[in-house]
């Protein structure tokens, strides 16, 4: 995968923790250190809870899709940075986000 470090418009799949069926949120997200990142002000949004409930998730990006394995970034520093990727010159960088890390391990 390419290693811009810079924002993208992607699709996040994830497998419903109550449900189980699959769901499609369409999120701006971050390459970064050849990982993908999705963030947000709060853990508490569906995405966000599915990812760490079913951490094997679906990366629809530039017309590619990607399995992978997500993780809550525990990194107030790691953070910080995906904020100011994901809204380079923007005021909300330095908003303070929670963000889940991807690595993508196969491509579909």
């Amino acid at each position: 995968m390419e290693n811009h470090d810079s924002p993208f418009r992607g699709i996040l799949i994830t497998k419903g923790r109550v449900t189980g069926r699959e769901h499609q949120v369409m999120l701006r997200g971050v390459k970064y250190n050849d990982k993908i990142y999705f963030s947000r002000h709060r853990p508490d949004s569906d995405w966000f809870q599915n990812a760490l409930t079913n951490p094997t998730v679906k990366v629809i990006y530039n017309n590619s899709n990607f399995i992978g394995s997500a993780k809550i970034v525990d990194d107030d520093i790691l953070n910080q940075k995906i904020s100011q990727l994901k809204y380079p010159g923007e005021e909300r960088a330095k908003e303070k986000r929670v963000a889940i890390e991807i690595t993508l391990y196969e491509q579909q």
